[in-house]
């Protein structure tokens, strides 16, 4: 875990907007893992931001709810931008983004998971600044000015970003140690039962096989055809 020039706290606040980004075809666990972290604690106010109210269709088919839009939330002071199996597709949603570049400059935190990275590259706020992402959006995170990182997370003053999909809980994790101090963190830590023990040690490029990468790369690549068509 890389924590470059994070910001100190734990910060003391009477309560904390955190906005939820959805959007379609998003991953609902990039999202939800998040959520479980950081949403427990007393300070938080959650909130499910799109740019409609109601049903948002991730890319597994699971169906989450938001309950405001865009415009009705200017000012969070948390956000949390979730990735996409289509997020080829999604940097081309310009209100999304717009959003994005909007509102970062007055929180106090940018958050991303996964390929949501590339979300706010777009939005122009990783330009020659550290960041991840999942190992498939390396490249492209790069073409949009970050500077990559193979880091599980990665803060950079106001912006946090985290590896594909299951980092978003180590992210927030991370996140919430500099919030609301090491114990309360580790309180959630243990309230949410979090403790890896996976059957496999194969979760990354680094330690897969490169047969492994190369299958799942395809397998990644022919579901994306299928999205475009």
């Amino acid at each position: 875990m890389c924590h470059c020039s994070p910001r100190r706290g734990p910060f003391i606040l009477s309560h904390m907007d955190i906005a939820f980004v959805l959007y379609e075809h998003m991953t609902a666990l990039d999202l939800v893992g998040p959520y479980e972290v950081l949403a427990s604690h007393p300070e938080a106010r959650p909130r499910f931001v799109a740019d409609h109210v109601g049903a948002i269709r991730c890319d597994n088919g699971l169906t989450l709810c938001s309950d405001t839009t865009f415009d009705v939330v200017p000012t969070p002071e948390l956000i949390v931008v979730p990735g996409s199996s289509h997020w080829r597709a999604v940097l081309d949603d310009r209100t999304l983004v717009d959003w994005l570049a909007s509102v970062h400059t007055k929180a106090t935190w940018t958050t991303s998971v996964c390929t949501g990275a590339t979300l706010l590259a777009k939005a122009g706020m990783l330009a020659g600044r550290p960041a991840t992402t999942h190992w498939l959006a390396r490249d492209v995170l790069a073409a949009l000015g970050a500077v990559v990182s193979t880091d599980r997370v990665v803060f950079d003053g106001d912006v946090v970003t985290c590896a594909g999909v299951s980092a978003g809980i180590d992210m927030a994790l991370a996140l919430a140690a500099t919030l609301w101090g090491e114990q309360t963190a580790r309180a959630i830590q243990l309230g949410i039962e979090y403790d890896p023990q996976p059957p496999f040690d194969s979760g990354s490029p680094d330690k897969a096989s490169a047969e492994m990468v190369a299958s799942v790369r395809a397998m990644l690549d022919r579901e994306r055809a299928t999205n475009r068509a």
